[in-house]
């Protein structure tokens, strides 16, 4: 089943002063590596089926991008694009809101 949300989208960089004192680990325990198409999502988007690992369609991007980290939880409907440590790239993403996509699987209860 697919869905689709909009959010507002931001950009973060693994850098100790935006992210922890171990700026390449997610919040899942993964290894973030620059260049790869990642996303951090907001809390209540985990749960909407938008979990670990889901591949998601970003409006204006002709690729998917993965979840791979969660975000604090004090925000609320957002995504954070992965940008490695390219700050002025993040800076000049800015905020915005975007409409993205993704599959959940469904669960047959029938035995």
């Amino acid at each position: 089943m697919q869905k689709t949300f909009e959010v507002t989208a931001t950009a973060y960089n693994s850098l100790a002063y935006q992210t922890s004192s171990n700026p390449n680990i997610t919040a899942f325990g993964d290894s973030l590596i620059p260049g790869k198409r990642y996303i951090a999502v907001s809390r209540d988007l985990l749960d909407s089926g938008l979990i670990h690992n889901t591949e998601v369609k970003i409006e204006g991007f002709d690729s998917t991008f993965l979840v791979k980290d969660k975000m604090n939880r004090r925000w609320k409907k957002r995504i954070d694009l992965y940008m490695g440590i390219d700050v002025e790239k993040a800076k000049i993403w800015g905020k915005k809101k975007v409409n993205i996509s993704y599959c959940i699987s469904v669960k047959d209860t029938i035995n």
